[in-house]
Parts: C-alpha cells; structure tokens; sequence
C-alpha cells in the first residue's frame, strides 16, 4: 500500500473530477492521502473529505497564506486542534512553515506565524508538516527553539547538513515528482544517500508535477497546464526505487513505514 504523505485534494483543480481522482489513486495502490490545511477557511473541507474518504489531515497556516489571515486566524487553529483532539484523522499541525522563495511575502509575518504554530503544536503534541523553500536554516532554528514532535519536511531540497539535523530532529522528508528530473542532482543525491528510514513519498498534488507531467512557461501561458494527482505515486517513487535499488514493493512498504512512524496516530487509523 502507497501513502501520499502530502496531497491537497481540496484544492480547486480537483473540484470537477474529484471522485475519478480518488478512484484513480486508489486503482494505483495509493490507498491513504495525509491532507494538510492551509488556511482556516479550508480546515471544514479537509476534515470532511479525510471522513468522508477515509483519509487523514492536519490542520494549519500556510506561509503563502499568512498575509491574508488575520491574527485571530492562530487561536481559531487552536481552537479547531482542541475541538479535534480525539480525531484520530487529525494527525499533525500543517502545512506550516516559511516560504524564502516568492518574493515580496512578509518574512516578519511568516516567521511569527510559524513560531506561534510551533508552540501551538508543541501544546497539542502533535508532530507538523513543513514547508521547506529555501528556509531551512530558518526553520531549524524554529524548531530549537520551539521542539516539536518531529513531522515531516516536505519537498525537501536543501543541503546535506541540514537534511541530517532535520532526521535528528524527527522528521522524515518529502520526496515528490521533482526528483523525477533528470537535472534534480541535489534532490536525487539526497534521496540516494539519506537513511532509508527517513525517506517519505509525496505528490503535493495538484502541484510540484512530475517529469512527464511538466508543461514549460511558453505551454502553460498557452492553456496547457497539467495536474498532477496522487495516482502518479507509484510511478514517481519508481525513481526513487531505482536510485536506491529497492523493488517497487519495498518502496511502498519503506516509505508507508515511515510516514506512520513520524505521523503516529495514522497508524492507529488504519
């Protein structure tokens, strides 16, 4: 069985077909999707459809989305984390994090935002899912700062160093369909040389698209944009199998594994 530890099934590009992609997934093994959050206003949407489907979710501020929400948005998340508590779909605070990538965000902001989601966390010991985009170092010193019960860095790509201290901490990392790219050298060194244990499988879906999925700016400008889907799990964590020389069952049953050890009320859910 195949767990996509990162997917937004409610995101909007789904919102036509959501049914068929969830058949599609799992037709393909993908038998268990970890929903996170991103805003408040879709903490209902994720809890619902991880109910209605059997998923699970969490529950968070994304740092794209701090800018539009309001301060009052932190205690509504703990509000909603104290409201869920016996929810055992409810398996961890995220999509958190810091975002040092897209110019002109608020880096005070997010920076606030994601301490405060830590101690939040930390208050509710649950583990976090992370988004990791150039601010690693950032991050880290958030988390010594603020200890968690580990998580899960997602679309991890930074260096060697920091991966390390990341498993130290707890966490495994997301692996998606950038390393599908023949060009990801960093994202396939680590993958290759990272304990086997530490290691997650994710679609991010419907983003982050795999090789055979991606469309250049010239062809997505022109209407040809593609979407990615937990269905292309298995054949996204294919590479990651032959870098490692894993069989694709092993694959599964590696990385399942480990997103159950570092998110552990999904294993209690399944």
């Amino acid at each position: 069985m195949w767990i996509d530890s990162h997917c937004h099934l409610d995101a909007p590009e789904f919102d036509a077909d959501r049914a068929g992609v969830i058949e599609r997934a799992r037709s393909a093994g993908v038998e268990q999707l970890v929903l996170p959050a991103v805003e408040v206003a879709n903490f209902d949407v994720v809890r619902r459809l991880a109910h209605e489907h059997g998923f699970v979710y969490a529950l968070g501020i994304h740092p794209l989305f701090v800018d539009r929400a309001s301060d009052d948005d932190l205690e509504r998340l703990r509000d909603a984390l104290r409201a869920q508590r016996d929810d055992l779909r409810l398996v961890a605070v995220g999509e958190i994090g810091l975002d040092h990538f897209v110019a002109g965000l608020d880096r005070g902001r997010q920076q606030r935002f994601y301490i405060e989601q830590l101690k939040i966390a930390r208050d509710v010991e649950l583990p976090v899912i992370l988004h990791v985009r150039r601010s690693a170092d950032a991050l880290l010193a958030g988390l010594r700062r603020v200890p968690v019960a580990g998580g899960i860095a997602h679309a991890f790509n930074g260096s060697a160093q920091q991966a390390r201290t990341f498993v130290d901490l707890g966490f495994a990392l997301g692996f998606g369909g950038a390393i599908t790219f023949e060009r990801a050298l960093n994202i396939r060194r680590l993958a290759t040389t990272l304990p086997q244990s530490s290691l997650v499988a994710e679609t991010d879906a419907p983003d982050i698209p795999p090789q055979w999925l991606y469309r250049n700016a010239d062809q997505r400008a022109a209407g040809d944009v593609a979407r990615n889907e937990p269905a292309e799990l298995p054949r996204i964590a294919a590479t990651l199998a032959a870098l490692r020389k894993w069989s694709i069952d092993e694959t599964a049953t590696i990385t399942s594994a480990n997103v159950r050890r570092v998110l552990p009320r999904l294993g209690r859910t399944l």
